[in-house]
């Protein structure tokens, strides 16, 4: 059985260092974006500290992607695709949280659902905006 992705392959390394950066992109933007809902949990509700959240996560997130993920130069037409892609991203993260905390989660944890099922589409949709 031939292997999906080769590391040694020259025609995937490039994508899996994309993989990777992602990675490391990804989980610092988390955390960052985690860090701040934690922080505005404490002051309102969950909805809302998730979108300060996912706000400043938003600025991180495409400094980082245009400039060390995908290494690509950022124009208006990209910022203005990534932000799309985030308005998709965004919406998804509100309904699983919602639903989420509606099953009975506490907010403290209702994020992890939310960013198992968002930050795969999240790197699929940027890297199809950025890499045009």
């Amino acid at each position: 059985m031939k292997p999906i992705l080769n590391p040694f392959a020259p025609e995937h390394r490039a994508l899996l260092g994309e993989v990777l950066r992602f990675a490391v992109v990804g989980i610092t933007a988390v955390a960052l974006q985690y860090g701040v809902y934690a922080l505005m949990l404490l002051v309102v509700n969950a909805f809302i500290a998730n979108t300060i959240g996912y706000g400043v996560s938003f600025l991180f997130n495409f400094l980082a992607s245009t400039r060390y993920t995908f290494k690509v130069k950022g124009s208006a037409r990209k910022g203005v695709g990534f932000a799309l892609c985030h308005v998709v991203n965004y919406g998804l993260q509100q309904l699983i949280l919602h639903t989420a905390i509606a099953l009975g989660m506490a907010p403290t944890l209702a994020p992890l659902p939310m960013f198992a099922i968002t930050v795969p589409l999240n790197f699929v949709l940027v890297r199809l905006v950025l890499k045009r």
